[in-house]
């Protein structure tokens, strides 16, 4: 009973001050235990006259009495009140005797007091001009009066608690927002859900109204005010009316439920009675929000702002939608505004930290966050964005610590679950990112982004068939989902499965799309599109057909490794025939699946070579398509190469004993390239000025310039098999692009971006830096983003850079956007040191295409002679020390050259381990934990440097064997493409 009774006493509290949404938080509280709440029945048992009798003993000059029967009434009517209408009459009945007497003790002690609040109102007096709702003297907020499912809508509800002790103690009322309508957040976190639903809709307790992170049950709890934080008074106008407030409440509701279009008329409404209501501008621009009429929202809450600017909320709420149209710095702006009404507010930093994680500030999403959960311990939401926050700048250790935190707080938080999933992933870590996504689909077994991830995972591991599996389940629950739609068609394209690679393709195509992340795939499935065309053309020719860089039109490949529109690729370039005219059923021939003896035994061998290239470093994936693509190209690589050495060396033998008095004969150069014969089709080129390499005919007077095989075919080999295991990946020597050759296009190796850290290559990070200040050490300068020079030679300003620790501390010291390229000392020209313009963004001009090249051609001439010598054939591992050397040494030149748009690192190993088993050493180890041989390359300014270096791990691990010879020839084995797909598609799990 005193229960009831303390609520009544707040209830008449609450409706005398117009604080309607916590008037009906009450009410809804008492129908929650009760269906029959006397509060809310009709008038049919009336309260004694004490109304009438105490203005009788009023009239009669008996103040006093009067007040004691208002009194007397009061009391019984909050034990016994059937009548809402008497209760709050008689309230203000007695509040205004008590407003009369204050006013005469004042007036007798001759003081003027300030604006206050009495004990009993929670309601500011009306601005002083009736044009503005907030008083010059008093800030304060139009917040207070909104519905208790309004203030679900806030992870942290910092509405008033309505004591009046606590509001005594306050003493002064500043600004603050009260209830928030929390959706918008969960814009910024998915714009592309379709449904307005739960999506699970038998446990809607927990999952109904995700926003944030939070579900409804969590925000109940925030609704009391913390000692900490301001307490706001909602200044209402008194000419609004009670109905005017209750519509209002009816339509936060109606936001609450998700019936947006139904809330939008309410508000229109008011907003026709009074146009300039803050709160119903605020409701109506939320309810445009999760439609996604952001620029009507943004009106709407521009319009709040300036009717009243102390509107935290509005401020708040516009900068939500401005981040969600990508406006990062209005986002940040307004939210940083908001703060400034509740500088403690947990909630607002939550929003601006999950804003500055969208666009990528990651420093200040961790510094955000970081603070929001100090304030509000159990926000699961803000420890989950601060792990990736924190994984974004390398923290992968308190990432993983925060999401686990967010785990603690709610086990069936799906957010959490994935993220740390992500985290997994990025590590490298396969066994835990299972386990994290298997948990997650047993919370929900129809979590569409679950499905994806786990799709995503099989298909960084080389596992297509799996993936394809994922993937479809997920496109069963969201069909026109673009990244799983494009995800699955390139697994289908890698499997040989052109018909329904291309219907996915397709699919991809048609959907109208709301981002340019997004709208870049589209393109992206255009140009596989055409590819799986291309390769269904040549499934059942043979392998040496297949030939993207020289069949494929340079504008066309140029388009597709900067993923650009390809408007200008369709009026230019012919299209591929479709599979109708190409390829009847659209898939692989069963002969070309079947598995013989050769095939079987030869999968082996590669599966074995192949996994020798895993790189034991953070965020390399192992991927056994990839390994079996590795060991099948060095062991042809080794097979061709071993033919062109044997014929070497006996022609070395025969020009040995045929020599003249003028020297050794001319040798007629012999390639194992054949012209290229495309179908008629169309992405072809027949006349491109760069298909012959700039190779064929250097150093005509060196006695092994006119070999039977250069040192492009030779990695031609390996760079045909990268390109059909991953066809999705835009593989293309650089030199057969279009005009962009000319002007610089190359690799692109990042270690940083903008703050994050590439989790692949952000261990490079200190010696990268170190290389450029040597360089800028040795120049005395650096180029400017416009290739002007900078100089450097001040004493002081060398002293800065060369104490520079970090990207900032470099930049300051230099004070410009600069660049620098590093030297590679060369074998090929005279003179020793020579320059190229090389860094760990490489570009291949035509120029240093050709020094390159020259490099590339003299370090081959140099293996070739030291291996047909007197150590041709030899299994003794001291013969072939030079050997070794030699094939370092033109590895080294190769990933210094990067000369293919990507994929360089992989084909500089594959091809050193085929010219290892060529010169019969076979690589029995691993690669060391945490070495990348290309940076390892890139970093070395000399190859003898170079070859110091790996030599002591590599050449342990080297055994000298002839085993390899006895592996089935590869190119007869898997003659036809369409035999090449099978053997890297087929595994026995």
């Amino acid at each position: 009973m005193a229960s009831g009774n303390s609520e009544r006493v707040e209830l008449a509290k609450l409706c005398s001050s117009r604080n309607w949404s916590k008037a009906i938080r009450i009410l809804d509280s008492l129908l929650a235990r009760s269906s029959t709440i006397q509060d809310l029945c009709p008038v049919g048992v009336l309260i004694p006259p004490y109304s009438a009798q105490g203005h009788a003993c009023s009239a009669l000059g008996r103040k006093d009495n009067a007040v004691l029967v208002w009194k007397q009434g009061y009391d019984v009517a909050l034990n016994q009140s059937t009548d809402l209408k008497q209760l709050l009459e008689l309230e203000e009945l007695l509040e205004k005797e008590n407003a009369n007497k204050n006013n005469q003790e004042e007036h007798s002690n001759g003081s003027s007091a300030p604006l206050t609040v009495s004990e009993e109102k929670s309601i500011c007096e009306p601005a002083k001009d009736p044009n503005k709702l907030i008083d010059d003297t008093e800030k304060s907020s139009e917040f207070d009066h909104m519905s208790e499912v309004q203030s679900k809508l806030v992870p942290e509800s910092h509405g008033q608690n309505g004591s009046v002790e606590k509001m005594k103690e306050a003493k002064k009322f500043e600004s603050k927002p009260n209830g928030t309508y929390k959706k918008l957040s969960s814009e910024l976190e998915s714009l592309n859900k379709p449904s307005e639903e739960p999506r699970n809709k038998s446990n809607t307790s927990k999952v109904s109204i995700k926003l944030n992170g939070k579900n409804l049950e969590e925000f109940e709890r925030s609704d009391i005010v913390k000692k900490n934080q301001k307490v706001c008074v909602a200044r209402i106008s008194k000419t609004k009316s009670i109905s005017l407030d209750f519509r209002l409440s009816r339509g936060i509701a109606e936001v609450n439920e998700g019936r947006y279009t139904y809330a939008i008329s309410i508000f229109d409404q008011i907003l026709k009675e009074d146009p300039n209501y803050p709160e119903a501008l605020i409701g109506r621009g939320t309810a445009y929000a999760f439609q996604r009429e952001l620029d009507a929202a943004i009106a709407d809450f521009t319009k709040a702002i300036e009717t009243n600017p102390s509107a935290g909320e509005a401020w708040k709420r516009r900068g939500q939608a401005r981040a969600a149209l990508g406006d990062s710095a209005g986002a940040i702006d307004d939210l940083s505004k908001a703060l400034e009404f509740e500088p403690n507010s947990a909630d607002i930093l939550h929003e601006r930290g999950i804003v500055n994680f969208k666009f990528k500030d990651f420093g200040s999403a961790v510094k955000d966050l970081s603070t929001c959960v100090k304030l509000d311990k159990g926000n699961k939401s803000a420890y989950t964005y601060l792990g990736l926050s924190l994984s974004s700048i390398g923290e992968y250790k308190r990432a993983e610590e925060s999401h686990m935190k967010a785990l603690e707080f709610d086990r069936d938080f799906l957010e959490a679950w994935t993220h740390l999933t992500q985290l997994y992933q990025d590590l490298a870590n396969t066994a835990k990112a299972f386990e994290c996504l298997t948990r997650a689909l047993e919370i929900d077994g129809g979590y569409a982004k679950a499905y994806y991830l786990r799709g995503l995972l099989h298909h960084g591991m080389g596992d297509h068939r799996n993936a394809i599996k994922d993937i479809s389940m997920a496109l069963n629950i969201e069909s026109s989902n673009v990244e799983c739609l494009y995800l699955r068609a390139s697994c289908h394209h890698a499997l040989g499965q052109f018909k329904e690679a291309v219907k996915d393709y397709d699919a991809a195509l048609d959907l109208e799309l709301d981002s340019m992340e997004k709208f870049v795939l589209q393109c992206l499935a255009f140009y596989q599109k055409e590819l799986a065309l291309y390769t269904a053309s040549k499934l059942n020719s043979e392998f040496c057909w297949f030939d993207i860089d020289g069949d494929i039109d340079p504008l066309f490949k140029e388009y597709w490794c900067k993923r650009l529109h390809p408007k200008d690729v369709c009026e230019k370039v012919y299209r591929q025939p479709t599979l109708r005219d190409s390829l009847k059923k659209g898939k692989l021939r069963k002969q070309d699946l079947a598995m013989t003896k050769q095939k079987t035994a030869l999968i082996h061998a590669a599966d074995f070579i192949g996994q020798k290239i895993q790189y034991n470093a953070t965020g390399f994936l192992p991927n056994r398509r990839q390994h079996r693509m590795a060991g099948l190209a060095a062991i042809e690589i080794a097979q061709k190469v071993s033919r062109a050495w044997r014929a070497l060396q006996a022609e070395l033998k025969n020009a040995g004993k045929n020599t003249g008095k003028h020297g050794r004969r001319a040798r007629k150069r012999e390639t194992v390239n054949m012209p290229s014969q495309n179908r008629g089709g169309p992405c072809c080129s027949t006349s491109s000025s760069s298909d012959t390499s700039t190779s064929h005919g250097i150093l005509e007077d060196r006695p092994s310039s006119r070999m039977m095989m250069s040192w492009q075919d030779v990695y031609s080999l390996a760079v045909k098999w990268r390109q059909i295991s991953e066809p999705c990946d835009p593989v293309v020597w650089i030199n057969k692009l279009s005009e962009e050759f000319n002007a610089g296009f190359g690799s692109h190796t990042p270690i940083i971006l903008g703050q994050a850290r590439v989790v692949r290559y952000f261990p490079n990070f200190h010696r990268t830096l170190n290389a450029a200040k040597a360089a800028i050490k040795e120049k005395k300068h650096a180029c400017s983003k416009a290739d002007a020079v900078i100089n450097l030679s001040d004493d002081s300003k060398l002293q800065n850079i060369m104490l520079a620790d970090s990207c900032s501390d470099l930049h300051k010291a230099v004070g410009e956007d600069f660049w620098v390229s590093t030297w590679c000392n060369s074998m090929a020209f005279e003179g020793g040191e020579r320059g190229y313009d090389f860094a760990i963004r490489t570009p291949c001009t035509p120029s240093r295409w050709n020094e390159f090249d020259t490099e590339m051609a003299m370090a081959w001439e140099a293996l070739c002679n030291a291996y047909c010598g007197e150590a041709y054939g030899s299994t003794d591992f001291n013969a072939l020390e030079n050997v070794r050397d030699a094939i370092l040494r033109m590895t080294y030149y190769w990933y210094n050259f990067m000369p293919l748009s990507r994929g360089s690192a992989v084909v500089g190993f594959v091809v050193l381990l085929g010219l290892c088993l060529a010169a019969n050493m076979e690589f029995s180890g691993s690669i060391p934990e945490g070495m990348q041989i290309d940076w390892e390359a890139i970093l070395t300014f000399d190859p003898d440097s170079f070859v110091e270096s790996v030599k002591k791990w590599l050449y342990p691990n080297l055994k000298a064997t002839t085993s390899w010879k006895e592996y089935p020839d590869v190119a007869s084995t898997l003659s036809t493409t369409g035999s090449v797909i099978a053997a890297l598609s087929t595994y026995n799990n």
